[in-house]
């Protein structure tokens, strides 16, 4: 059954890419040093938990459209490409000692995330920009309802962040893809990195929008949305609901981001 799924999601994906509109579960770059992006399929699911203020109200959000979400966070190798490219400015990141390559870029604040997004957009033509809040969320859970992706509880070895079992913890970033990716094939939507996100900052979710989009309203311009907990970080930083905000022009170790093409 699984074979004759994938001869159908072969088959079918030229036509699809035809129209504009690649099946859920392909995975393509648009240029040799552009992020690797993963397209999720539409969907509906909760976000948010009760519990905090800032978490709630639990709410219901559909995505009627598929996007595509970077497999991995951006990295120090795409990151140069873009300086390099003229699209960054000339601004060589502090990689901490920590080495570069396939390390994810640190150091980066909104704006430069933005910036990077951007280059991306020109670069392919295509409309990338960072996730709205509710796709990071979507992506995140890939599906699930527990606490993390992969359950309710911290399993050792499958995230990085303080106390999470992984050589990395409480000391320095991992390379992305170190550990297990989620069911839709995304690494590092727990841990690693706190990351960026589109939304200006809002208290709360009352009001929020339920399709999914970027929530532009009401919104303090002054922080910006980061989702996820960091290597630095306790666990309950890394469940899928966890959010927090900061100045945009806000930059340290601890905080990296990826990118989004709606599709």
């Amino acid at each position: 059954m699984m074979i004759r799924w994938l001869l159908l999601l072969l088959l079918a994906a030229p036509a699809a890419w035809a129209q504009g509109s690649p099946p859920p579960g392909t995975r393509f770059r648009d240029c040799a040093n552009c992020p690797e992006m993963m397209v999720l399929p539409p969907g509906s699911f909760t976000m948010g938990e009760a519990g905090t203020s800032r978490t709630s109200p639990p709410h219901p959000v559909t995505l009627a459209r598929p996007v595509a979400i970077g497999v991995n966070l951006v990295t120090f190798d795409e990151w140069d490409a873009c300086v390099a490219d003229g699209g960054c400015g000339l601004l060589r990141l502090s990689d901490q000692g920590w080495g570069r390559g396939r390390r994810p870029v640190i150091n980066v604040n909104w704006d430069q995330a933005s910036s990077f997004a951007t280059w991306l957009a020109r670069k392919s033509g295509r409309p990338y920009r960072l996730p709205s809040e509710a796709e990071w969320e979507y992506a995140a859970r890939a599906g699930s309802t527990t606490t993390f992706w992969w359950g309710d509880d911290v399993i050792a070895g499958v995230a990085n962040c303080a106390s999470c079992g992984s050589p990395f913890d409480d000391r320095q970033t991992a390379p992305v893809g170190s550990f297990r990716a989620n069911a839709f094939g995304l690494y590092d939507m727990a841990g690693n990195l706190t990351q960026w996100v589109a939304d200006p900052w809002h208290a709360s979710y009352q009001g929020a929008p339920a399709d999914g989009s970027i929530w532009l309203t009401d919104g303090d311009p002054r922080r910006r949305v980061m989702r996820g907990g960091s290597w630095y970080n306790r666990p309950s930083y890394s469940r899928s609901a966890y959010r927090n905000g900061d100045a945009p022009t806000v930059a340290n170790p601890k905080i990296g981001f990826r990118v989004a093409l709606p599709l």
